[in-house]
């Protein structure tokens, strides 16, 4: 039941979860996170094996791009786009809080989108060819973990909204699976060398916990858009690692 609940919190996928989600199903939903980015990372591998038969690497990079942004239903990005205006200019922490919570979207977070997917793109294409699919692979897997670490190790910002649930209800046994799926996605993913993916989750884990804090300073902790804001960052991050270690 807690896999389901993971897939349709993190995916546009329709899974018969029926019943009112509660904090207790949620802090349980973490655990999956990462295997819910190796499904998607799996979808990812496919859909450019697919497409590079017959586009272009360019065009397939960019196409890969859009899935990733259909399957996860955009939510990522929405939740770093509202980071991305809270963060923007001087204010107090709850002033940032307001500004996070508004429906339309600023300047700075189209700005974010924009980098952020220009940036994803550019590394998809820099990926090296032998370990490519691996790396697609991994990417989300990686990504979907930072989520559960900045859940478990960060303090929640406020006490309303979706994040703060997950604050709640997610304890360490939930930490230890996604963290466990995650190690072994790293040994499996990129076969015969896997200490590099090991290096790519180190190296993915101190930039999260940079960022998590340079959050807490302005936020007083962090928040659900910040949870999604790390998921993008993070995304690039597990790119751009594996890019360096090989």
């Amino acid at each position: 039941m807690s896999f389901l609940v993971a897939v349709q919190l993190l995916t546009s996928i329709p899974v018969p979860v029926k019943r009112e989600i509660g904090p207790d199903g949620l802090g349980k939903a973490t655990a999956w996170f990462p295997l819910i980015g190796l499904l998607i990372g799996l979808v990812l591998a496919g859909v450019y094996w697919v497409l590079d038969l017959v586009l272009p690497p360019v065009l397939s990079s960019a196409v890969t791009v859009a899935v990733l942004v259909g399957l996860t239903g955009g939510i990522h990005l929405d939740g770093l786009a509202d980071t991305f205006d809270g963060m923007a200019g001087y204010r107090p922490a709850e002033e940032r809080w307001k500004i996070m919570h508004d429906s339309r979207t600023g300047a700075f977070g189209v700005v974010g989108i924009v980098l952020v997917l220009l940036i994803k793109f550019a590394a998809i294409i820099s990926l090296p060819n032998t370990w490519f699919y691996g790396a697609l692979i991994l990417m989300p897997v990686l990504s979907r973990w930072t989520m559960v670490y900045s859940i478990f190790a960060f303090r929640y910002a406020h006490k309303d909204g979706m994040g703060a649930a997950y604050k709640q209800a997610a304890r360490l046994p939930q930490f230890l699976i996604a963290t466990i799926l995650a190690l072994a996605a790293c040994a499996g993913a990129i076969p015969f060398i896997s200490w590099s993916g090991f290096a790519a989750l180190g190296g993915v884990w101190l930039l999260t916990t940079l960022v998590a804090f340079y959050f807490k300073s302005k936020l007083k902790g962090l928040t659900g858009d910040t949870y999604g804001a790390i998921n993008e960052i993070s995304e690039i991050a597990a790119l751009a690692m594996i890019i360096m270690v090989f």
